[in-house]
């Protein structure tokens, strides 16, 4: 019997001819990854550009968020937006690279990290820490840089193709303490309970099971209720963590204090400080967010589809 748990092994089948395509794409994804940041955001950028005018499903789902989230900003403001949301998404391409397979120091001299001591705190009171964020494009890059100065685990979902899930988890785990199966929440909860640091993302929309709708952006969205389940059942503080870059290269990596009253024990409220709290990590940089990610799929029953 498979342990859909298990992390992804090396396969001899790996050698046949319907993998070599996947064996270029990773030595492409290997050999960028040693150039200097500044030429990766260049072909980040570049990238953008491309999935902006080939991927118009892609630039249609961002459109219709920033006009939801948005509705204050004119025409003008929100396309401005979702270029940039499409640039950013070409660059965080190559951040994946450089964050998974560039050398040790890569990141050394281009970031700032705040919030430690919270980390710190929460060690020292034997508890352990979810470490909510979000689908920021920054996301790969802040993961390195955060192990540069705590061990912490976190949470993947295996890619469908097998090679690609062998050779991501490799690279993870070579910086990465434990890399968890995003359903396993046994070891996530176990983890926890050892006073592990976890970095959890729960802000997009899996579908109406396990999910209430809870609102963001002033809209219902389906949030999920785990995030609150966890933290209670691991006896863990839940700190915020949030990450950004700028035009050259620097990235900020930022950990702020625990929720206070959080969970509450009830769906909706602690389904909406999560939120709330994403909310903010947003607003500071609009266009480094994955609003490519249908968001608002599931709707109330009732409610048309915004897709």
């Amino acid at each position: 019997m498979i342990d859909k748990h298990a992390p992804p092994v090396f396969k001899n089948q790996f050698y046949f001819p319907r993998y070599w395509p996947t064996w270029l794409f990773l030595f492409l994804f290997r050999a960028v990854a040693l150039l200097p940041i500044r030429v990766n955001f260049w072909i980040g950028r570049f990238l953008g550009l491309l999935f902006f005018h080939l991927a118009p499903s892609r630039r249609h789902i961002a459109k219709i968020n920033i006009q939801i989230c948005f509705p204050e900003l004119t025409k003008k403001e929100q396309d401005s937006i979702v270029s940039g949301v499409l640039r950013s998404c070409g660059i965080g391409f190559m951040e994946t690279a450089m964050a998974l397979w560039g050398q040790k120091d890569k990141f050394k001299d281009c970031h700032e990290f705040i919030g430690g001591e919270h980390l710190e705190a929460a060690a020292q009171g034997g508890k352990g820490v979810l470490l909510v964020g979000s689908h920021l494009t920054t996301m790969d890059v802040a993961g390195r840089i955060l192990t540069q100065y705590f061990p912490i685990d976190t949470l993947y979902l295996k890619d469908k193709n097998p090679l690609m899930a062998f050779a991501l988890t490799k690279a993870r785990n070579k910086f990465i303490t434990n890399s968890i199966v995003r359903k396993d929440t046994r070891q996530l909860i176990r983890n926890l309970r050892k006073g592990h640091v976890v970095w959890y993302a729960a802000d997009q929309d899996y579908g109406i099971k396990h999910a209430v709708f809870a609102p963001f952006f002033g809209m219902s969205a389906a949030s999920l209720t785990a995030t609150a389940r966890i933290a209670s059942m691991g006896n863990a503080l839940v700190l915020p963590f949030s990450h950004y870059r700028n035009e050259s290269g620097f990235y900020k990596v930022e950990i702020g204090p625990p929720l206070d009253n959080y969970p509450v024990g009830d769906d909706l409220i602690d389904a909406t400080s999560i939120n709330k709290m994403v909310e903010v990590m947003i607003r500071r940089a609009p266009d480094q967010y994955l609003w490519v990610h249908r968001r608002f799929k599931s709707r109330p029953e009732g409610e048309k589809k915004l897709y």
